[in-house]
Formats: structure tokens, sequence, C-alpha cells
């Protein structure tokens, strides 16, 4: 009976060393011997027991916190960048073969190859074309660990941490820009405004008696407010005359 017993337990110990179930996200690299075999799965993984080996790798996307790097700009500015990095196993064997840890290396990678970009741009560029940054980052990333089957699939800039100083200075700068822009909107407008004065003052040239109906309009808009503005209207023609003599009785 103590037999029986026995031979059951070896049974079941066997089953579960010979009997894997991988889920459908999941791969397993199977060493027999310690020589690679190949990747398995998903579903029931049969193995044999003591000869076989299984690792089970992931397929489904990591994001990776790549922690905050002190870099010097290209422009000689000292900044804190940190970023994530999107990144998934596409061949299970080469992942488990190629590197020890394909997490960890891909982490390390990460952090030297910020540190190599961002150091190669200058400030304006890490703030104003972050996008173009980010695709350079993906690109060498993505090459590199290729080899490790893992393919990088987005890597995007977090925050970009600048020294006080500096901060002060940008929005100085900020501030005359926008100074700047409304100076030149200013002059555009006055510059707008005397040209259509200009056609407004040609086409009542060549009617003299609609300055009369216009200034009659403008008193009817002024009488309309409750004020208490007196308007005492002067003939143009008037005036024109008096300039008129005194610019003889001057000559």
């Amino acid at each position: 009976m103590g037999g029986v017993v026995v031979l059951i337990l070896v049974v079941l110990v066997l089953f579960s060393k010979a009997i894997y179930v991988l889920r459908e996200y999941e791969r397993g690299v199977v060493f027999r011997l310690g020589r690679l075999v190949g990747a398995r799965g998903p579903g029931l993984i049969l193995v044999i027991p003591f000869i076989d080996r299984l690792v089970r790798v992931g397929l489904r996307i990591i994001a990776m916190d790549v922690p905050s790097q002190d870099v010097i700009t290209k422009d000689n500015i000292s900044v804190k960048v940190n970023a994530v990095v999107y990144y998934r196993v596409f061949d299970a064997s080469k992942a488990i073969v190629e590197v020890r840890d394909y997490n960890y290396a891909t982490s390390q990678l990460a952090q030297t190859t910020l540190r190599s970009v961002i150091g190669s741009a200058e400030l304006d560029d890490l703030l104003s074309a972050r996008e173009k940054i980010n695709v350079e980052l993906q690109s060498i990333l993505d090459k590199q660990t290729d080899v490790w089957g893992i393919k990088v699939s987005a890597v995007e800039v977090k925050h970009v941490d600048l020294p006080e100083t500096m901060q002060r200075a940008i929005a100085r700068q900020a501030e005359a820009e926008r100074e700047r822009r409304a100076k030149i909107i200013h002059a555009e407008g006055e510059l707008q405004a005397s040209e259509k004065l200009s056609q407004a003052a040609a086409v009542l040239a060549e009617q003299p008696t609609s300055i009369q109906l216009r200034f009659l309009q403008t008193l009817s808009e002024i009488s309309v407010e409750k004020n208490s503005t007196i308007i005492f209207p002067v003939p143009i023609d008037l005036i024109q005359h008096f300039v008129k003599a005194f610019g003889k009785g001057g000559g």
C-alpha cells in the first residue's frame, strides 16, 4: 500500500513538472539539457520533467519610467529630464538568450540614450520641438534593442526641470516677445486706419457738401448721449477764408 502511495506521488510530481498552461500574452522558452529548443505557447505545453526547463516571457507592452537625468544641453544649460519608454518583447527566445535581464538592460540603455540625445540638443529645441526628440529617442532605442527581441514603440519626454534663474530669463524673454507683437499689431492697425482715412478724405474732397453732412451726423450721435458737452458748429469754409487771408498777410 505504501508503495502505491509513493508511486502516485511520483506520478503527480512528474505530471506537475511536465504540464504548463500559458496565457494568451505569454510564451514559454524551453531549454533541453541547457540547449535552446524554442518558444512555445500559448495554451497547454508539455515538457520532459527534469530534462526540459521552461521560462515564461510576457509579451504585453511595458511602460518603464526613466529616472530624472542631469544633463547639460548643447548651449550649456543644466536641466533635469525624465521620460517614459513603452516597449514589448516580440521574440521571446532572443529576450532570454541574448541578454541576462532585458528589463534592466532596456532601462539602462534608455537612461544613457536620454542623456546623449538631450546633450546634443539646444534648450529651445527641447522645449518647442519635443516631438522630434521623442522620435529620435525611439529610433535609437528600437535599433539597439532589436537584437534582444524587444520592440520600443514609443518614448515620451515627460518633464523638463529648469534652474530658477533660467526660468526667470525665459519669462522675461516671453514678456518682451509679447510686447514686441503688441507694438507690431498696433502699428499695423495705425497703418490700416491711415489708409482708410486717406481713402475717405479723397471721397469727401470730391463732394464738399458731404463734409457738412458728416458733421451733422456726428452732432446727432453726440446728442443721443446724456452729457453736458456743448458744441458750436463752425463752417469749414469760413476757417479756410481766415487761413488764406492769414497766409497772404504773412507773405
